[in-house]
C-alpha cells in the first residue's frame, strides 16, 4: 500500500462534502498539474490511503482520510466544454487527465496545520516541508505514521 496526500479547497469540496457525497465516493476531478497526474496515473493504486488536506484557506492542514476505490480513468471535465477543466487539447482517443475515486474513511480528531509538520523533524519527506506545490503528492510510511500521531 502506498499512501497519499490530496490538497483541497474546502470551499471548493471539503473533507465534509467526501463524507456526504453518494457512498461517501467522488471522484478527484481537475488535477491539472503533469507531475500530480503522473502520480494518479501511473502510481495510486486501490486501497492506498489519502490524506485529505484542506489549502488556501484559513486553516490549513490535514483533516481526514480516504480511501482510493478506483484507480486512474480519464477525467470526464476534460471534455465539457461547460466545465472549468474543459481541455480542448484533449481527447477520448487520447485523453491528457485522469482521476481516481476516493471514499471517506474518517476525519482526525483534529486538524495537523502545515505549521506544525514543517515543525515536527520526524516529518522528513514530506513535499509540503520543501515549499511543495503540488495538489497531488506521496508520502512516506514514516511520515504518515508521525501525521496521525499528530491528528490524534
Amino acid at each position: 500500500m502506498n499512501y497519499w496526500l490530496f490538497k483541497t479547497e474546502p470551499d471548493a469540496f471539503s473533507i465534509d462534502d467526501l463524507k456526504t457525497a453518494p457512498q461517501q465516493t467522488t471522484l478527484w476531478e481537475g488535477v491539472r498539474n503533469y507531475q500530480a497526474r503522473n502520480f494518479m496515473r501511473d502510481d495510486i493504486k486501490l486501497g492506498d490511503l489519502v490524506f485529505i488536506y484542506h489549502s488556501s484557506c484559513k486553516h490549513v492542514g490535514v483533516v481526514g482520510i480516504a480511501t482510493v476505490t478506483k484507480e486512474a480513468y480519464p477525467d470526464p471535465t476534460q471534455f465539457d466544454l461547460n466545465s472549468d477543466y474543459y481541455d480542448a487539447k484533449a481527447t477520448p482517443d487520447k485523453p491528457r487527465w485522469f482521476v481516481v475515486e476516493v471514499t471517506y474513511k474518517s476525519h482526525l480528531n483534529k486538524r495537523v496545520s502545515l505549521k506544525d509538520i514543517k515543525a515536527n523533524e520526524a516529518i522528513t519527506e514530506l513535499a509540503l516541508k520543501k515549499a511543495g506545490r503540488l495538489s497531488v503528492m506521496p508520502v512516506t510510511q514514516n511520515d504518515w505514521e508521525h501525521i496521525i500521531v499528530m491528528g490524534n
